[in-house]
């Protein structure tokens, strides 16, 4: 039991690769750690003051060794520090066709909730094989979202989204865990990741029942706040349009360029002047404090699908 705690079951894409880096690292250093002994060791006995040795220190100029120990190290550290840093972009630059998935982090549960609007409190099913991204945000405080078996760990800081991405390679059950210690019940924040085969999973989804999707419920809440007032088609106020904004280059009126992504579109509804469009008055009102980052899911998934759903928000 205390082994599979130690190393627990490699079940995702990178898991492997990153079991192997680690590898190496402790090999290196157990490698390094115990020559640097061994001469330590040579030293100390052979140069003992009880031993009859030549301690005249004839000075003898030779380069080679000294030459050789420090190339050998640098090209081996140099080697594992470009691994690391290339398996580092790859898990954080998700494929194009990555399936997302929301989830909101608050004392002390893990809220899960998918783009067809099925919604999972500290279990979150997944389909093998496939690679998924999640998009992460705290309500609270600082949490980690931690798959020992993936070997992903991500924070999840308040006021921002975090972004994370896995394939799972084995269907199974995969313990999900808090790793950042975020209040008196930190211990029991935990719970369960649930790879499924693609077809078992499609049927799981169709059990849901589910009769709205995320992006439909984010239609419904926008029309509610009176969103389309300002940025429908029929508005008297001048206020940047937002169909197709996602993904797209948003020049600001600081000169800046910034990409219309999950990131800017939280901020333009909670920290609206702090990113004003270019020839837009910074006339956009705060939602901070009056909407969850429940509701602000299902807003941003609305915006995201914007051009699929039709322009009747006003």
């Amino acid at each position: 039991m205390w082994i599979t705690t130690l190393w627990p079951a490699a079940a995702s894409q990178f898991a492997n690769e990153m079991d192997r880096l680690f590898a190496a690292l402790l090999l290196i250093a157990a490698l390094a750690t115990v020559s640097l002994f061994a001469m330590t060791i040579y030293f100390i006995t052979k140069y003992h003051k009880s031993r009859d040795v030549d301690r005249s220190a004839p000075h003898e100029r030779s380069w080679h060794f000294e030459i050789g120990w420090i190339t050998a190290t640098l090209v081996i550290f140099v080697g594992l520090a470009v691994w690391g840093a290339d398996l580092f972009v790859r898990q954080y630059e998700p494929p194009r066709n990555a399936q997302e998935i929301y989830v909101v982090a608050k004392q002390w549960m893990w809220k899960i909730q998918h783009p067809d609007g099925t919604r999972e409190i500290n279990t979150m099913h997944v389909p093998s094989g496939r690679p998924i991204r999640l998009i992460m945000a705290s309500q609270d405080v600082i949490h980690s979202f931690y798959v020992p078996a993936f070997r992903v760990k991500q924070d999840v800081v308040p006021g921002r989204y975090e972004s994370l991405w896995f394939s799972a390679t084995q269907p199974g059950r995969y313990r999900l865990m808090c790793a950042e210690y975020c209040g008196t019940q930190h211990s029991t924040m935990g719970g369960w990741v649930v790879v499924q085969e693609p077809a078992d999973y499609a049927r799981w989804l169709e059990d849901q029942h589910q009769q709205r999707s995320l992006a439909k419920q984010g239609k419904a809440l926008f029309a509610s706040l009176g969103c389309g007032g300002c940025h429908g088609a029929g508005s008297t106020v001048h206020a940047p349009p937002l169909d197709g904004l996602y993904g797209r280059p948003v020049p600001l009126e600081d000169g800046r360029l910034v990409k219309a992504d999950e990131r800017y579109l939280r901020d333009s509804i909670m920290l609206p002047k702090s990113e004003v469009a270019a020839g837009y008055a910074p006339v956009m009102p705060s939602y901070a404090g009056q909407i969850g980052e429940d509701d602000l899911v299902k807003l941003i998934a609305f915006l995201k699908a914007a051009p699929a759903v039709g322009d009747d928000r006003q």
